[in-house]
């Protein structure tokens, strides 16, 4: 026989339900407010103890209200945060199965796609499938199988919110951690995401993307022409992480189509460019400024990006000098309509000066001691002082430095001949040229 004490508590647990069952939605919804006020951070045996052996039978009423009313969005974020109780609460693995055995995944990645519902309910769904996903491999399992990958992108490129968004980024990274067997469907996914309009979404992704690769070890062909396109981005958060991503992908079998692509973004098209025709304001003579052509901010970023591989990696920028990165970079150097894209390439080509003598040779002949001495003094702001001839001068370039003249045998030295560039001199003075970048600046002080 049940003690006093033990069926006081059971009376009082079916005066709850009862109460519950007959309540209205404002009266449920004071209920829950009472229940996650009482409960937040209980573990599973104390919400047990609350509920005298009970706690299942007011999960299976929250759980039968969410399908019944997550349509309409009635007290929808009060119902999620009480589920969320169950869930989250320690040993609590019971409560789980039987959320998810009445279709508890499938109605919360429903209620990411109803655009009725506010955002800040598709914020606590989003939690709830990270509590189920960091339940275990068979749960993230679970998730991808209900296509649920597709529906947390989808959302990610809609979402308004930037710290919905940071949520659904901490989902994602849980998703492509110990789920071997969907792993690539996350990095597919994330992929996908790449082209949408949310900048914050191209962010996210593209920094989920940089672990996901880790973990693959693998690409997929459509990487390569997805970051270059994010090149065109205004936003300098993007470009960062686009340019990070490109850092991480040259160790991997794309790395010569990735190459070839950013040296290729140095020279736009003729069909590119000339779409920028200055408008003229109908009350006045007065030109109207235009914003710069998204092929003209891929051209800079694509001559930062050159430059901070070939930083990173001597035999990069050697592979470059192949695709006739200095006559490009060259090229960009005499874009007047943008003068980032002028910037970045003389930069980058102000490494590629200081790296290889072969290649100082090549630009001193092309741009003329005038135009070179200008270079030599600041890289960074020979945009501003050069005049309209001598950009032409460097847009008309025919510098063609992967095909350098063969030195004699007697001006060889050892390891002056780089492996990767066939019959390209490098001189003595390659030794002082691959020094670190502190020491050739005291070096040329010291001169």
């Amino acid at each position: 026989m049940t003690s006093v004490k033990e069926q006081v508590a059971i009376s009082r647990l079916l005066s709850f339900l009862q109460d519950w069952d007959n309540a209205g939605r404002v009266t449920r919804s004071h209920i829950l407010d009472s229940f996650i006020e009482t409960n937040q951070g209980r573990t599973a045996p104390e919400l047990e103890q609350e509920f005298s052996q009970g706690a299942s039978l007011f999960l299976v009423r929250l759980t039968t209200w969410l399908r019944l009313t997550y349509m309409i969005g009635s007290c929808l974020d009060k119902i999620l945060r009480s589920i969320g109780i169950f869930l989250s609460a320690v040993s609590s693995n019971r409560y789980l199965v039987e959320f998810l055995e009445v279709g508890g995944v499938l109605t919360l990645l429903e209620i990411l796609g109803l655009e009725k519902i506010k955002e800040e309910d598709k914020k606590e769904s989003i939690k709830l499938l990270q509590v189920i996903a960091n339940s275990g491999r068979k749960y993230k399992e679970l998730i991808c199988e209900s296509y649920g990958i597709r529906s947390i992108a989808e959302f990610l490129a809609k979402s308004k919110s930037e710290e919905t968004q940071e949520e659904v980024q901490v989902l994602l990274d849980s998703l492509v951690h110990g789920n071997p067997k969907y792993q690539n469907q996350v990095y597919k996914g994330l992929i996908a995401l790449l082209p949408c309009a949310s900048p914050k979404a191209q962010q996210l992704s593209l920094q989920t993307l940089r672990t996901a690769q880790s973990i693959i070890r693998t690409t997929h062909p459509s990487i390569v022409d997805h970051v270059l396109q994010l090149l065109r981005t205004m936003h300098l958060e993007v470009q960062y992480e686009a340019i990070a991503l490109i850092k991480d992908l040259v160790d991997y079998d794309v790395c010569p189509e990735l190459l070839k692509g950013l040296v290729e973004l140095l020279i736009p098209s003729f069909k590119e460019t000339s779409k920028l025709q200055p408008k003229i304001l109908s009350e006045s003579s007065v030109l109207q400024l235009t914003a710069p052509l998204p092929v003209f901010l891929q051209q800079a970023a694509a001559a930062k990006a050159i430059g901070v591989l070939a930083r990173s990696n001597t035999s990069l920028a050697e592979e470059m000098l192949h695709l006739r990165v200095v006559h490009s970079l060259m090229t960009a150097m005499g874009n007047t309509d943008h003068s980032n894209s002028q910037r970045q390439a003389s930069l980058t080509l102000e490494y590629f000066v200081q790296t290889f003598p072969v290649v100082e040779d090549h630009v001193r002949k092309s741009m003329g001691e005038e135009l070179y001495q200008l270079f030599l003094s600041n890289a960074g702001d020979l945009y501003m002082k050069m005049n309209s001839i001598q950009a032409d001068i460097l847009a008309a370039n025919k510098v063609n430095v992967a095909r350098g003249p063969h030195p004699p045998p007697t001006a060889l030295y050892p390891g002056d001949l780089s492996s990767g560039i066939t019959g390209v001199y490098l001189g003595p003075r390659d030794q002082e040229a691959r020094l670190p970048q502190f020491q050739q600046e005291n070096m040329e002080g010291k001169e």
